[in-house]
């Protein structure tokens, strides 16, 4: 199934365009990464696609449901998510657990499983022994990565990350990088993300979008290359 598309995508700020003639698509359950020099407007990229910009010429299409009809859900992690001060009135596991309310619904409580499950995305990114910290006591890295692991308890059809795997260690990257491309081959999520260690991903990942600068200056996506491709149900 067809996830999103950008045709001949042109935006810029100010008068100068820093994407020009952008031409992608993205399938549910594969695990892209999009990659490419600082500067490369990957961010920006990403944020067209979600529509929290616009574009100044060209199409962006970004499927709301799947084939059998049920919404597709969204879960975005920005870079450099973590702006909490210091007096955010929440402990680490008190927002990890807000990520399961949509999952609940109105007046349902927590079962043994959904306290599994928030328990398992804080090991996950290695932050299940400050559960109970104030998070405006964290670092930027720490509060990154509980962030992420709300984002991950949501458990949404398609996760769109930049960059979240910024002070994390090798050993906790490669975790996390298995575990992402877990929820795509055996659940059919779908992953987008942004990331600068290519080689380090490249073995977990479906699809690699480089951009490269273009004749006319802005950047556009030249080369998509294909490493272990997986789609999920329906395509």
């Amino acid at each position: 199934m067809l996830l999103a598309s950008m045709k001949d995508v042109i935006f810029g700020y100010g008068s100068h365009p820093v994407l020009d003639g952008v031409q992608l698509e993205l399938h549910q359950g594969e695990f892209v990464c999009l990659t490419g020099p600082n500067g490369a407007s990957k961010t920006t990229m990403l944020r067209l696609l979600l529509g929290l910009l616009k574009p100044w010429s060209g199409h962006i299409q970004m499927a709301t449901h799947n084939e059998a009809g049920r919404k597709i859900t969204y879960g975005y992690v920005p870079q450099q998510v973590a702006s909490f001060n210091r007096g955010f009135p929440s402990t680490v596991l008190e927002l990890v657990r807000s990520g399961r309310y949509e999952k609940l619904g109105l007046f349902r409580r927590f079962t043994q499983r959904e306290e599994n499950i928030v328990e398992a995305c804080l090991k996950q990114v290695g932050m299940w022994e400050h559960r109970h910290a104030m998070i405006g006591e964290l670092s930027g890295g720490q509060k990154q990565r509980i962030c992420i692991a709300r984002t991950l308890a949501q458990e949404p059809d398609v996760f769109v990350l930049d960059e979240p795997t910024a002070g994390m260690d090798e050993e906790t990257r490669k975790g996390f990088y298995a575990m992402l491309q877990h929820h795509v081959t055996e659940h059919g999520r779908t992953v987008i993300m942004i990331t600068h260690d290519m080689d380090e991903v490249e073995p977990y990942v479906d699809r690699r979008i480089q951009l490269e600068r273009g004749e006319r200056g802005g950047w556009k996506c030249f080369s998509t290359a294909l490493c272990n491709v997986h789609f999920g149900p329906g395509d």
